[in-house]
């Protein structure tokens, strides 16, 4: 259990550590070049691992026609997320982008689940609008706090 959540933690400070690094990359060579190349960097290193697990590819060619034409929007998606964070994280903390990035998750992932399993987690759905609601909440006091530019 231990393992677990220090696992979590550590996904969870790289996935910040990387959208730094990726916006810092993209600020620098543009938004677009940015985004190739973090998924050449990814696709290099996950096939080393792949090379290095050991493990055998088993999918042939007649088992792709059985999946679903909308699983292959994947690499799409990331692709949009990629650009999308390169684009705001020099505009908006990483506490806020973090937490944009959750608040979405959490409820694309019950959209996800109520149309194909037809179930919606009350308990998802609360804990995600009381998250949506500290962060309406704490924008607002950001908001107020900050020096009006007209009255200065």
């Amino acid at each position: 259990m231990l393992l677990a959540v220090a696992v979590s933690i550590l996904a969870g400070v790289s996935n910040v550590v990387s959208r730094i690094i990726n916006s810092n990359l993209a600020q620098r060579i543009g938004i677009y070049q940015g985004t190739f190349f973090n998924y050449v960097t990814g696709l290099i290193v996950s096939s080393f691992f792949l090379v290095l697990s050991r493990e055998q590819f088993g999918m042939s060619f007649s088992k792709f026609n059985n999946i679903p034409f909308w699983a292959y929007f994947g690499g799409m998606m990331g692709v949009m997320v990629i650009f999308l964070s390169n684009y705001m994280s020099p505009r908006i903390s990483s506490f806020y982008l973090t937490l944009f990035i959750f608040i979405g998750q959490l409820f694309f992932s019950l959209i996800i689940d109520y149309f194909i399993s037809n179930t919606l987690s009350v308990g998802k759905v609360i804990g995600g609008a009381l998250v949506l609601t500290g962060l309406v909440y704490n924008l607002s006091m950001d908001k107020k706090s900050k020096p009006n530019a007209e009255s200065v």
